[in-house]
């Protein structure tokens, strides 16, 4: 019975040091407001007009929300589609023009701000759905879809230019950076492909190791990143974009996967993933920090986006959002 005693002590030792190696300090301070949405959808998509005060968010059901008051309140805008048929994924504003893509082919088109929209027909040759729309200036967009066709209109979507000669194939995740480069992940998270503005198609590249990718990105630091299936982080060398460091795994112990990733400044980025998952790293991804503040938010954290080092959002499902308030602002 004693060395049975002995054993069970021992085990429980074992126990004990495996969660403390696993366990992350929580942030210091959690800077997400949750937001209830009055409605109680999925949010895809965000975007404000040159008023940082006003904004529109889109989402699945044909939802279309306003807010005035910089995303602490928000109001359902009606649009005339069939809300059971369409779902907007990406919305995008220069000044006051505004699109809106969505699944099935749908464009819509705003001069005034969003206070009306109209419908644009689409090419019923269309590859694939639009996945995403980027207001680039004056009746000026870039529209992707979902299979990595990229077109460009420079007279308000009454023509439109193929950037690539042949589509890419089921995308599951895109992302642009600032002087026009895509990145996305195939459907299955085989493979990821790259694309620079003047190349006639899409560059595939293998994935880093045995795991599926779920997403990637570029980083404010000037390197790549990407996320595999399991918890795991990776990032390029800043002065070689072919060269991934080793992976990272933020949370030993997680049982869930990280969905998105997003710079809030060169050194501090954040992860989020399901069930109410928030990490944060100040340091470049050397050491993570948990915002243990939103662990029981009853949402997926799908989508995170910073519209400046102070304005950042949290897309979720069920109607809720996170919104970004600076250490020191009012709550």
């Amino acid at each position: 019975m004693k060395h049975y005693w002995q054993k069970v002590v021992a085990l429980l030792g074992v126990v004990f040091l495996c969660v403390g190696c696993n366990y992350l300090p929580a942030t210091s301070y959690n800077p997400w407001k949750v937001i209830q949405l009055p409605a109680d959808v999925s949010v895809f998509d965000i975007a404000f007009t040159d008023d940082d005060q006003h904004g529109w968010l889109v989402g699945s059901k044909a939802t279309l929300l306003e807010t005035i008051d910089g995303g602490e309140s928000w109001k359902q805008k009606q649009i005339e589609v069939d809300a059971e048929t369409y779902r907007f994924n990406s919305v995008s504003f220069v000044g006051k023009e505004g699109w809106i893509v969505g699944t099935p082919p749908i464009l819509l088109h705003s001069e005034d701000e969003g206070n009306s929209w109209s419908r644009i027909p689409l090419d019923e040759k269309l590859p694939g759905s639009p996945l995403e729309i980027v207001a680039l200036g004056q009746k000026t967009a870039e529209m992707l879809t979902d299979v990595g066709a990229i077109y460009r209109t420079t007279d308000g979507a009454q023509t439109w230019k193929a950037l690539v000669e042949e589509a890419l194939g089921v995308i599951r995740n895109v992302d642009r950076s600032p002087d026009g480069k895509y990145i996305a992940v195939s459907s299955k998270g085989n493979f990821y492909s790259t694309w620079e503005p003047g190349q006639k198609a899409w560059v595939p590249h293998n994935r880093t190791s045995s795991r599926r990718l779920q997403n990637i990105g570029f980083g404010q630091d000037g390197r790549l990143w990407l996320i595999a299936r399991g918890g795991q982080v990776q990032f390029t060398e800043p002065e070689d974009l072919e060269t991934w460091t080793e992976p990272i795994s933020p949370e030993f112990s997680t049982s869930w996967g990280f969905l998105d990733l997003a710079y809030r400044t060169p050194e501090e980025i954040w992860v989020t993933g399901g069930s109410g998952n928030l990490l944060s790293s100040f340091d470049g991804g050397k050491t993570w920090q948990k915002d243990r503040e939103v662990e029981d938010v009853p949402s997926n954290f799908d989508q995170i986006v910073f519209l400046g080092q102070d304005r950042g959002f949290i897309m979720g499902q069920r109607g809720i959002i996170l919104k970004y308030n600076p250490p020191g602002a009012a709550a």
